[in-house]
């Protein structure tokens, strides 16, 4: 499966990753690539709880476009 992720960074520098498409999974790293990789592990955990839970493992996700006033 694929997710899509958003990576931002936190006022301390530590990277922050969140996968939209499942409520509340967000990781962190203090490199990119670590925080990626803590967020595959993330990803796997919440799906789990998810399935037993009978909850449905994604929620939908959309893009909308709007326009900014210049």
């Amino acid at each position: 499966m694929k997710f899509v992720v958003t990576v931002d960074r936190d006022e301390d520098g530590a990277y922050v990753v969140e996968c939209p498409a499942i409520p509340g999974c967000i990781s962190q790293g203090d490199t990119e690539e670590e925080a990626l990789a803590n967020i595959r592990d993330a990803i796997r955990q919440c799906l789990e709880v998810r399935a037993e839970r009978g909850m449905p493992l994604t929620v939908a996700v959309h893009q909308v476009e709007i326009e900014i006033a210049a």
